[in-house]
């Protein structure tokens, strides 16, 4: 349903959300192989995270990238969603069809208009923080 960008920019923001929950900061390089993500592609993924001010990137010896509590608390998976793959998700059709809408519907698109609402709802309510403890505490994990 996401792009393979936004799947890997949900599992870096959460990598880091949960790093940062520890007081830690994560170097681009740990976040690459622990999302099994490619170095430069993950680079350019924080740098747009880190535009729209979701994560924040720290120079220096000590540098690396870090979630403040507060963005942790307020920030939705939404934002990271249309950050990344951009509103389309949820306008696009089911299909793919150019011209699908209420008037003139594919066969799937009053269901998938449905399922698109629910998952719009889940990532607008859902925070980095209500993720990242899971992971935090051990009992989610970002791979297998």
């Amino acid at each position: 349903m996401f792009s393979k960008a936004c799947e890997y920019a949900i599992k870096a923001t959460l990598l880091i959300a949960s790093n940062s929950l520890s007081g830690k900061r994560i170097s681009v390089k740990d976040i690459a192989k622990e999302t099994g993500s490619p170095l430069p592609f993950t680079a350019k993924i924080l740098q747009q995270l880190a535009r729209q001010g979701i994560i924040q990137s720290v120079q220096g010896i000590h540098g690396g990238f870090e979630i403040g509590r507060k963005e942790l608390q307020e920030t939705r998976l939404i934002e990271i969603v249309t950050t990344i793959d951009g509103v389309t998700i949820f306008t696009s059709c089911g299909l793919g069809l150019k011209a699908c809408n209420a008037l003139k519907p594919c066969p799937m698109h009053h269901r998938f208009a449905a399922v698109r609402g629910e998952l719009k709802a889940m990532l607008e309510e859902t925070t980095v923080m209500d993720l990242a403890l899971g992971l935090k505490d051990g009992l989610t994990f970002l791979n297998r």
